[in-house]
């Protein structure tokens, strides 16, 4: 056991199924939280789709063009009304994806504050499946007072998900930092 309140085993708990297998996403896209629309990259890539579902902000956490990466950018949603925001995270158990957790909960709350509470955000990455669902849980975590295990079980009831372990021990750590700040 570790020093965490929260284990990384007790989380990948939550996302393993009655046979302790992770299952891959069943869908494109699910809606994990009123507002909030998580997936893979082919629904980034169909701005049409996107503007049907009444998306309004589109974070990328696989930006780039390299392996692995959805090679949207600002440009790619140029004159289509939707607001983007992306950042280059890797799906490994080294990378630090926490860097970027209080930057993307801020980006989604915008999200859901646009036009008056009427904003609707697709997070994605490759497969909708880690580093997306990483972010979102940060956000459910830092915005919405839920702590790790709250936020990763609400995801999860949503969407087949499962962030790598490096991912899941970042976010143990915010779940200690936020209970120790009162904020949990």
């Amino acid at each position: 056991m570790s020093d965490y309140e929260v284990s990384v085993q007790q989380l990948n708990d939550l996302l393993t199924d009655e046979n302790g297998d992770f299952c891959m996403p069943s869908k494109d896209f699910n809606q994990v939280y009123p507002g909030i629309l998580l997936g893979n990259e082919s629904l980034a890539l169909s701005v049409q789709r996107l503007q049907q579902l009444g998306v309004t902000h589109v974070l990328n956490a696989a930006e780039g063009d390299t392996f692995m990466h959805v090679n949207t950018g600002a440009d790619f949603y140029t004159d289509t009304g939707i607001i983007y925001h992306g950042i280059p995270a890797c799906d490994t158990d080294h990378y630090n994806l926490s860097v970027y957790f209080e930057e993307c909960s801020d980006f989604i709350e915008e999200a859901l504050a646009y036009k008056g509470g009427g904003g609707k955000i697709y997070v994605h990455c490759q497969k909708g499946y880690s580093r997306s669902a990483s972010l979102v849980i940060a956000y459910l975590m830092l915005k919405q007072r839920l702590d790790v295990r709250a936020a990763v079980a609400t995801v999860r009831e949503n969407r087949e998900i499962g962030p790598n372990d490096g991912f899941l021990l970042q976010l143990c750590q915010l779940n200690d930092r936020l209970k120790d700040e009162g904020k949990l």
